[in-house]
């Protein structure tokens, strides 16, 4: 009888011990994050570095821990819910948004999915967000202040051309429905006395038609607004401002590389290494309700002198003692 028991205890232990080793075998199902851009990959590239860096100072190894998914709309609206909607089907964990439309387009894909903003100028006001301190839906993330920037980007400009009079507004179909943006612009233009000019762009087929509209109304300078059309095709855009002969300001550092006269922006890649803290959180459990949305830490102020210089524009020594990096 001890036998039998002993017996049945011995091949019970070697099955449990079998399943043990079996279990630890199996590969577990690592937890996909997508990543969803506006504009191309390729100009994104310092963006989804910082994420993925941020992602190993909290000991994240891609392709062990997680899987990024990168889908990119390619500066095309009509891709990009597209884009979305596949990044729902690989039934990612979180998704990242690049800016204000890829954010509209996770929401539109799904109300389930966390969804982590990254670039998002007023989260409340586009609807996103119930408040900042309480999100109250699958949204929360980052918001980089491009709302409140707008007025200051104007100032900038003024102190630059001290007799400024006329600039023109580059903005996108998704700005000129955001009254807060609007309203930050106007008032600061009413106090600067600037009478503005704005171009609504749709696609890469209205701006060199806005750069000869400015041009023909005597524009004395460019404000560009945050827009997946401009930014993909920022190339084109800072060419044609030098080819005219227009001081611009972005608000994305992403245009000094290619030759933009100025930036003044919150640090993108700081907002985009800050959003991997986030996706931690929602992967061990947290609600993305009751993430409080965070404001940027981090703005740069940068000047390119050999744009300026190309264009016969002398920057004030004031202004160029305020920037945080100089190109020359």
């Amino acid at each position: 009888m001890k036998k039998s028991v002993l017996c049945v205890a011995t091949c019970a232990l070697l099955f449990a011990s079998c399943a043990l080793a079996a279990a630890q075998q199996r590969p577990q199902k690592v937890p996909k994050i997508g990543f969803l851009i506006a504009s191309s990959a390729a100009s994104q590239a310092p963006r989804l570095e910082a994420f993925k860096k941020g992602l190993r100072e909290l000991g994240y190894v891609e392709g062990r821990d997680i899987v990024i998914e990168i889908r990119s709309g390619e500066g095309k609206s009509e891709q990009l819910p597209i884009a979305a909607a596949d990044l729902v089907k690989q039934q990612v964990k979180v998704i990242v948004s690049g800016g204000p439309t890829s954010t509209r387009a996770a929401k539109q894909a799904t109300t389930t999915i966390p969804i982590v903003m990254t670039l998002e100028g007023d989260p409340v006001g586009d609807g996103h967000v119930t408040s900042l301190a309480r999100p109250g839906g699958n949204i929360t993330g980052l918001s980089n202040q491009s709302t409140e920037l707008s007025g200051k980007r104007l100032e900038l400009l003024k102190e630059i051309i001290p007799k400024l009079s006329r600039v023109a507004v580059f903005h996108s179909d998704a700005a000129s429905r955001s009254a807060p943006l609007s309203n930050e612009i106007d008032a600061a233009a009413s106090v600067l006395r600037i009478r503005l000019q704005k171009f609504e762009l749709r696609g890469p087929n209205d701006i060199e038609p806005a750069f000869q509209a400015a041009t023909r109304e005597r524009a004395g300078a460019i404000l560009a607004q945050a827009a997946a059309v401009l930014l993909s095709q920022r190339s084109q855009v800072t060419e044609l401002a030098i080819k005219n002969r227009l001081p611009a300001i972005f608000g994305r550092e992403e245009f000094i590389q290619v030759g933009g006269l100025a930036v003044y922006a919150a640090s993108t890649a700081d907002l985009s290494r800050r959003a991997a803290i986030y996706v931690d959180k929602i992967l061990k459990g947290a609600n993305p309700a009751e993430l409080p949305v965070e404001q940027p830490t981090k703005f740069e102020f940068v000047i390119n002198l050999k744009t300026a210089k190309q264009i016969g524009l002398t920057i004030p020594p004031n202004v160029l003692a305020r920037a945080d990096k100089v190109i020359k």
